[in-house]
């Protein structure tokens, strides 16, 4: 690709093509001219700079790993929009079902959870999971705190806090109510986004 004109004078056609026969200039100036755009949105559902970045990065290694079978029936923008609204679907749906094993696991006590939690994003879902928590009720954050932190009980739990333990498994069923309710809101909010 020769020339030193600013890349705005390449139309996206024009830079599609270049791209199916492999010009690595012609991916540079794409990647220019959508990245910062593309980051945005990522940002705005995932609410987290590294993991943003990295799902930008994604879009643009499968746009590059695709280039010779490229059919695009949109235009460029509109077809990297689509490419992340699917990849954010499925970034957030992967870790909201993470998170639910991981809080059920807890629960449980099970004893390969270590090994489980090598194998998924531990630190980012327990982030998640942790900010999820500290917007519950206090009573209802106090309960799933010492579960998930304490291992303990719910016998444990109701004299630890003074209450019954009935009032225990209330407070956690809840929870947990009020925490599904709250990812599944952030899972509506990708399907609007990938609907609109």
């Amino acid at each position: 690709m020769g020339g030193s004109g600013s890349c705005d004078c390449f139309s996206d056609e024009y830079l599609l093509a270049l791209l199916g026969k492999g010009d690595e200039q012609a991916f540079t100036i794409i990647y220019q001219r959508y990245h910062k755009l593309l980051y945005v949105v990522a940002y705005k559902y995932l609410k987290n700079d590294c993991s943003a970045k990295d799902s930008v990065q994604q879009i643009f290694y499968r746009l590059w790993e695709s280039r010779s079978v490229l059919i695009i029936n949109m235009n460029l923008r509109n077809y990297l929009y689509t490419m992340l609204k699917n990849h954010l679907l499925n970034e957030i749906r992967n870790n909201y079902m993470a998170m639910e094993k991981n809080y059920e696991l807890a629960q449980e006590k099970v004893e390969y959870e270590d090994d489980l939690l090598d194998n998924i994003e531990k630190k980012e879902i327990e982030e998640q999971l942790y900010r999820a928590i500290n917007g519950l009720p206090e009573q209802k954050k106090q309960v799933c705190l010492y579960k998930l932190r304490g291992n303990l009980s719910n016998l444990e739990i109701a004299n630890k806090m003074g209450i019954s333990v009935p009032t225990v498994k209330t407070h956690y069923a809840q929870a947990v109510k009020m925490l599904r309710e709250h990812f599944n809101k952030l899972l509506f909010m990708i399907y609007s986004f990938w609907l609109s």
